[in-house]
């Protein structure tokens, strides 16, 4: 895609943001029939060195993507990611709308397990699976 790529021509609705993502972003975000994507346009500072975007970068983005996802499977109640696994299969840069979907898998009374893909223009650039952490509100009295 081109630099002048803009999300919100295209349905997108940018996301406010606290905390790193804030910081990395914005995140962009759209229904779908069954949920929501996510998505991120590339700058120039999410690139490494070599001129593609830097792996902590995209495992951020999934990381937030399926955090969300897990958030709401969970009647928008807090978790917090405790394992990730990720897959990195293409490269990425400055221009490119990188998309991230993902799906629950499985969840438990303490735990949500999750996969997802991060793609630009369809095409495969990560994938992983996590599993969420469901943090329980302190009762007060």
């Amino acid at each position: 895609m081109s630099s002048t790529f803009d999300p919100a021509t295209h349905g997108w609705k940018s996301l406010k943001s606290k905390g790193f993502f804030a910081e990395v972003g914005p995140l962009w975000s759209r229904p779908l029939d069954h949920g929501w994507e996510y998505g991120l346009l590339v700058e120039p500072r999410h690139e490494n060195g070599v001129g593609v975007v830097h792996g902590g970068m995209l495992v951020t983005l999934l990381d937030q993507a399926v955090s969300m996802i897990a958030w709401a499977a969970n009647d928008q109640q807090p978790c917090t990611t405790i394992h990730l696994d990720t897959h990195f299969v293409a490269p990425s840069v400055a221009g490119d709308f990188i998309v991230a979907r993902g799906e629950v898998v499985r969840k438990t009374s303490s735990l949500i397990f999750l996969r997802g893909t991060l793609s630009v223009n369809d095409k495969q650039v990560m994938y992983g699976q996590g599993i969420m952490k469901i943090l329980h509100k302190k009762q007060t009295s």
